[in-house]
């Protein structure tokens, strides 16, 4: 169990943020551990044949046998969004004398000893570091970004624009208690209980999965607004953009665009900025509509 004691200085100061390089070091797990992210495992073995062109030795010596990652390579975001390049370069930045102490702190408490790859190469740390790197920036190149970072990143803006309007109508206790059943917020304390497996994934991560199908919708909301929109606004339980409701649906995304239109001009639907993305979910009546129809 960890505490920790946060003041209104510390909460003033909290934002929400993803990174890039983050997901993008976590993802390894999928080729170490596949059984714990069953949800994307078809995506992933689509990428099969292109990652086993990449330096894999190296990357897949990155993931303990516990799933722990080095702190070295995810550094912590200075943005609510990041350009995974950019980070990368902070980590060729970091210091090369490093790099053994955060490898030593990753895989002895489980592992005993260090990846065979990684312990060569700390005869020279700097060239090791650059290599990482380089290594995750051919597969961030080659694997994640053409496919799998386009649905990532509209899952984790969603759950930005969802914990951000937490907060608000919340306050800490709720935002925190939403998070994982693994923290608890009082007095100012803000608890981590890490004997509850419960990690803190963003929500909808379950909609990166091939081949959803969109959630049944009741008859009577059809009858009221048509199949279309019908199984659109049964879609908008969390803020999801256009591309991303247009992939799930097979349609384009100017065809979700009209449907949308039509919602908010019903006032059925809300909508939320992020960067340069617009996020739609339904409103509280959008939520009253869909509850009360019966199959």
């Amino acid at each position: 169990m960890i505490r920790f004691q946060l003041g209104l200085a510390d909460l003033a100061s909290t934002s929400f943020a993803y990174s890039a390089l983050l997901e993008t070091v976590l993802s390894l797990r999928m080729w170490t551990h596949p059984g714990h992210y069953a949800e994307q495992r078809p995506l992933f073995e689509r990428m099969r044949p292109a990652f086993e062109r990449l330096d894999t030795g190296l990357l897949t010596a990155l993931v303990a046998s516990n799933r722990w990652v080095p702190d070295i390579l995810t550094p912590r975001p200075r943005g609510p969004w990041s350009d995974v390049r950019a980070e990368l370069e902070m980590v060729r930045a970091e210091p090369p004398e490093a790099l053994q102490a955060d490898l030593r702190r990753t895989f002895l408490p489980h592992d005993r000893e260090l990846p065979a790859r990684l312990a060569q190469g700390l005869d020279e740390p700097q060239v090791l570091l650059a290599q990482i790197a380089d290594a995750l920036e051919e597969y961030w190149e080659t694997c994640l970004a053409p496919q799998w970072w386009p649905r990532a990143r509209s899952v984790l803006e969603a759950d930005i624009v969802y914990r951000a309007r937490r907060l608000a109508e919340q306050g800490a206790a709720g935002l925190f208690a939403d998070l994982s059943h693994r923290l608890h917020w009082e007095d100012g304390s803000l608890t981590i209980r890490w004997d509850r497996p419960d990690p803190l994934p963003a929500r909808g991560r379950a909609t990166m999965a091939e081949n959803q199908e969109p959630p049944p919708h009741a008859a009577s909301l059809e009858r009221l607004l048509g199949r279309p929109r019908a199984r659109l606004l049964t879609m908008l339980s969390e803020p999801v953009s256009t591309t991303e409701l247009a992939r799930r649906l097979g349609v384009t995304p100017g065809a979700v665009s009209q449907h949308l239109a039509v919602l908010s001009a019903a006032l059925l639907t809300t909508r939320a900025r992020h960067g340069r993305m617009v996020l739609y979910a339904r409103s509280r009546l959008g939520d009253e509509l869909c509850g009360r129809g019966a199959p």
